[in-house]
């Protein structure tokens, strides 16, 4: 993910995840469009199994938008272990991990471990893997530019 993290990311991923996970409800509430909903990962929302590309055990839930058309905005979910095979998106991602420890690498660059809070910016059609680091699941918040898709690669992410 070669420069995929931004600039003074502590601040913009705290304020950001700190928005997406509700803790400050009270402050994003004075700014927000009365139509605005928040979720939370919780077992409420209505999630449903990945594209078939995904072995069993990858969640989506859709949080804003149509999956079928662009700017949707998904939460991912694998549990502790779990490796996502490479694949690619027809659209870019920008995505900030919600909880767990995700080794996140793109083709042609280094794998970076990502923590909660912290964002990555995925281009679109640059095939990439990740695994879930340890026992805990991973949950990433994904928007995405484009309709979602995946498209698996079979090809070296060297």
């Amino acid at each position: 993910m070669n420069n995929a993290r931004a600039p003074g990311r502590g601040y913009a991923a705290a304020a950001f995840a700190c928005a997406l996970m509700s803790a400050c409800a009270t402050s994003t509430a004075q700014t927000a469009p009365e139509a605005a909903i928040t979720r939370t990962v919780s077992a409420e929302l209505q999630w449903a199994p990945c594209p078939p590309i995904f072995p069993a055990g990858c969640q989506i839930a859709v949080l804003h938008g149509d999956p079928g058309r662009p700017n949707a905005d998904v939460f991912l979910r694998v549990p502790g272990g779990y490796q996502i095979p490479p694949h690619s998106h027809s659209s870019p991602e920008r995505m900030v991990l919600v909880e767990g420890q995700l080794n996140v690498r793109y083709k042609g660059t280094a794998a970076e471990l990502l923590t909660p809070g912290e964002y990555a910016y995925g281009p679109a059609n640059r095939a990439h893997q990740a695994v879930c680091l340890g026992d805990k699941p991973c949950t990433l918040f994904i928007a995405f530019e484009g309709p979602v898709d995946a498209e698996a690669f079979a090809g070296s992410l060297e």
